[in-house]
Parts: structure tokens; C-alpha cells; sequence
């Protein structure tokens, strides 16, 4: 043992723990570990009897509050219980039989009930179990819409979150409004006004939790089961669930380098009642919707009686080319739903969103959202309205921009760099992913590249799994925003050894 570990008595009974303050790990965190390693390794016997933490202190010569927060944890995960009396003791029951006796009961049982008596699921939870879009994990290379969360002023937050409730009126605790925080919706009107040049009043901004909650509720005021509606081809696999499960019968419209062909649209379906667009950075592809083709669709959405979602998710991030106003504000009839979220700009378990809905909707919108919930989380609301009010979004907008351009260049360098001959990459005027195409000589699936990626901790989404028709291409959807330089130098490294 070195100078700098700790020596303690032979009385005690967790004669193996040392306290190297050489190492890189925190010691409170080296305690907890091989406490828990002695647990269950069996070296500590359930019901043992641990020394005191004033004792264990003093043994590995660290402070007591060092060993107090070890045992916190320890027993905050069920590895040890206090029992009055008797002190600090191993649990009976441990966190890892309590998960085998889980898996156990998880165990598929055969079914025994009589034929035409099984439980059923729908058609729309079959869907969606398939379609798996979440895909839980660490995993941060390349995940598309992930954010960089390292430049956000978590203090500056933190302060203005305790400001708004540090000594609240009485009315922001019995109650929330039907659509939102009102001061907030009057920032995003203004916002959205100077900004995307939107035409809007606060009365048609409600606040939603997360641009997906948004997208359902537009589902349920506008679709009935069989109504048609275009959908863009290829496009986002989260909106297709949500237009299906309100039973829309889906029209894929293909996508060219102008946006989706709204030509096509008239042709298969012209009594659609629901065009479902990115105009601004088309997702997955990138491309932004031309001057021609929005006033098409908003030509075919007056005559058809029809109505369109415009989903603004990331047109903050634009670095060429002269910005795109919104859609929504070349609607002269009233046509456009638009929908826009802050989780994919500051962090995403903020979960707060937000519809301008056209004011003949607004009685629909607001009858339709009692049946979701009474009205959204207050809790942040508050505080995101003076991060908007005072400047500071608008100033953390500008940070990223200029950091997700650079990052943006260094994942097309690391590309012709480790893959050249196998992916193709070209630079996008806006966004947070990078659409890369494959080489057709290389001979590669982009489905096999993606699975393969997968079991290497890289998420890789295939560009053909966001086709439905037909026609696809080959190629991977890869974001950037949220990895430093490094972690897109590496990743681009170990996707490359993929390739080989």
C-alpha cells in the first residue's frame, strides 16, 4: 500500500477497502463500490453488522461526510438497512435477487384460456411496438436532435427557476391555464413574430408538453378514422405513429430537392385533409422547401378545404444560404398549423412545445385538450419565459448556431478522413445531422451498417428505414450537434472500422 492510501484497524470487518486519493475516482464513489463489491461477493454476509461511519473514517483516515455519503447511496439502493438499535447492517434481500426474482416473474407463462378469449392489443400499440422509436441508452454518437448540453447556462436557469417559485401567488399553485402560462405564450408569439415572422397573438399559443404531444393533439382535432393525409416520403417515423393511431389513412408523398411534391399529393390524394411538412429542414433529408412550392401547397390546402402541419423542430440551426421565414406567415387563408419545440434547443427533458393554432381552431383545440390533460406542467414555465423575455435564448441560439456550423465541418473532415470511397458527405445549409450517402461501388447495405453500428454502441439510423414507398436511398442520418470534436473524430473512427 503507498503512502497515500489509508491503513486502518484489523477490528473491522471491510479489511479489504482502501482510500487511494491517487486515483481518478472520487473516494466516496471508491467506497461505495467496493462495499458493494464486498456485499456482493459474499465477502459481507446478509444481516452483517458494518462499523460505524465515525469509525470507518478514522480507519481509512477521510473525512466522515465521505463515508456518510457512501452509505447513503448504499442504502438509497438497498445494499444496507439501519435498524434502531443495532446499527448499519447488509441487507437480507439484495437489489440483484430482487431483479432475478423479476425476470423470473417476466418468464412467459402458457396460455390456458379458452380460443377466441385472449387478450388482445390494438392495431396502433402493434404499430408502435415495431416502429421503436425511442431508443433508450448512453449511447450519444451520432444520435440525431440531440443538443449540446455543456454551453447551457444551467446556473443562470437554476436561478431564474427559483426565482418563480420562491414565493409564488397563490393562484400559480391551484391551477394552470387551459393553454399555458400566458406570459410565456406572449414571449413565443413575440418570439415567433421577429424571428421565424410568423403572423400570431398569445390566444393562439398553447403550450404542449413536447412538440409530440403537440403533433397528437392536432391528430385528434383534425383526423377522423380514413381521412387522408400526406405524409412526407422519407420522413419522421415519430409523426406517422401519431397520424395512425388516430386512424389516418397515410398518402406518401415523395421529396425532392424543392420539398415535397405537392403535384404528386394532387394526384393521389387531392381530398386529403391534412398535409404533414418540414419546409424548413426537411427531415431526414435536409432540404428547405421552395418559395414555389410553399405557395403551391398553400394553394392546394385553400381550394381543398384542407389543413396544414408545419413542423419547425430545428430552424434555428441555419448557416448558409439567406433564411426562410415560416410558412405560417405566408398563410393568408388560415391554413397552417404550426408547431415548434424548445427540447431539441435547450435540453430535451424541458418537454415543453407549443402550436399556433389558426384562430377558426382555437374552440376545437382547447375542447379536444381536456380529453389529454387539464393543462400543462407550470413548474417551468415561468422560468423559460424570462429566459426568453430577457434575451438569453436568443443569445444561447447565436452560441450554438456558430458551434454546431464548426462541429458540422469537423464531422465532413473526419469523414473524407476514415471513410472516403465508402460515405459521401456533402455540407448542409441547416440542422443537427448530416445525411450521408453510400458509395455505390463499396457495395454496403445501410440497414446491415446501422444494425452493426448498434451492437458497437453507435447509433446510426439508416436513411432507407425512413422510406415507405417504393424508392429509397442508401445512406446514414448522423447528428453532431451534441458531441465535442473528439467524440465526432472517434466516433467517425470506430464507424469506419465498421466499414472495412
Amino acid at each position: 500500500m503507498t503512502a497515500r492510501m489509508a491503513t486502518r484497524s484489523t477490528k473491522s470487518p471491510l479489511q479489504s477497502i482502501i482510500a487511494d486519493r491517487a486515483a481518478q475516482k472520487p473516494l466516496q464513489e471508491q467506497v461505495f463500490d467496493q462495499v458493494r463489491e464486498a456485499i456482493l461477493s459474499g465477502q459481507l454476509s446478509p444481516g452483517t453488522r458494518l462499523p460505524a461511519t465515525r469509525i470507518l473514517a478514522s480507519d481509512l483516515n477521510v473525512s466522515r461526510n465521505t463515508i456518510l455519503g457512501a452509505f447513503e447511496r448504499l442504502h438509497a439502493e438497498g445494499y444496507i438497512e439501519g435498524r434502531a438499535g443495532s446499527g448499519t447492517r447488509v441487507s437480507n434481500i439484495l437489489p440483484e435477487e430482487l431483479l432475478q426474482t423479476r425476470n423470473r416473474l417476466q418468464v412467459p407463462i402458457e396460455n390456458t384460456a379458452p380460443a377466441g378469449k385472449l387478450s388482445r392489443l390494438s392495431q396502433v400499440s402493434i404499430s408502435s411496438n415495431q416502429q421503436n422509436r425511442h431508443r433508450p441508452g448512453p449511447e450519444r454518437a451520432f444520435r440525431p436532435g440531440l443538443p449540446d448540453l455543456s454551453l447551457f447556462p444551467f446556473q443562470l436557469w437554476g436561478q431564474l427557476v427559483a426565482k418563480s417559485w420562491r414565493n409564488p401567488p397563490t393562484e400559480m399553485l391551484l391551477a394552470g391555464e387551459m393553454a399555458g402560462y400566458l406570459p410565456l405564450r406572449q414571449s413565443i408569439s413575440n418570439y415567433l413574430g421577429a424571428v421565424r415572422g410568423l403572423h400570431c397573438t398569445p390566444a393562439q399559443v398553447l403550450i404542449t408538453s413536447g412538440a409530440q404531444q403537440a403533433l397528437d393533439l392536432i391528430a385528434r382535432v383534425i383526423i377522423d378514422p380514413g381521412d387522408k393525409v400526406w405524409l412526407e416520403d422519407p420522413g419522421y417515423q415519430g409523426l406517422r405513429s401519431t397520424l395512425q393511431a388516430a386512424g389516418a389513412k397515410i398518402i406518401d408523398i415523395p421529396v425532392d430537392e424543392d420539398g415535397i411534391c405537392v403535384d404528386q399529393g394532387r394526384k393521389k390524394a387531392p381530398d386529403a385533409v391534412l398535409a404533414a411538412i418540414t419546409p424548413s429542414h426537411q427531415y431526414p433529408l435536409g432540404v428547405t422547401m421552395s418559395l414555389t412550392r410553399r405557395l403551391e401547397i398553400l394553394d392546394w390546402a385553400k381550394t381543398a378545404n384542407a389543413w396544414i402541419l408545419e413542423d419547425d423542430y430545428d430552424s434555428e440551426f441555419r448557416y448558409a444560404g439567406k433564411p426562410h421565414l415560416a410558412l405560417q406567415g405566408l398563410d393568408q387563408s388560415q391554413r397552417v398549423i404550426y408547431v415548434g419545440t424548445f427540447s431539441k434547443v435547450l435540453f430535451p427533458a424541458l418537454r415543453l412545445g407549443y402550436v399556433v393554432v389558426p384562430t377558426p381552431l382555437l374552440a376545437s383545440f382547447t375542447a379536444v385538450r381536456t380529453s389529454i390533460d387539464d393543462y400543462p406542467a407550470l413548474a417551468l414555465q415561468p422560468a423559460l419565459h424570462r429566459f426568453i423575455a430577457d434575451g438569453h435564448f436568443a443569445s444561447h441560439i447565436r452560441k450554438l448556431r456558430k458551434l454546431y456550423e464548426k462541429r458540422q465541418q469537423t464531422m465532413i473532415n473526419a469523414l473524407q478522413l476514415y471513410a472516403a470511397g465508402r460515405l459521401i458527405a456533402a455540407p448542409a445549409q441547416a440542422g443537427m445531422h448530416l445525411v450521408v450517402r453510400l458509395d455505390p461501388s463499396c457495395g454496403l447495405n445501410d440497414e446491415q451498417i446501422s444494425n452493426q453500428a448498434e451492437k458497437a454502441k453507435l447509433i446510426v439510423p439508416a436513411l432507407s428505414s425512413f422510406y415507405n414507398g417504393k424508392h429509397s436511398s442508401q445512406g446514414l442520418v448522423l447528428g453532431y450537434a451534441g458531441l465535442s470534436e473528439q467524440e465526432i473524430n472517434l466516433g467517425v473512427k470506430r464507424l469506419a472500422r465498421l466499414l472495412e
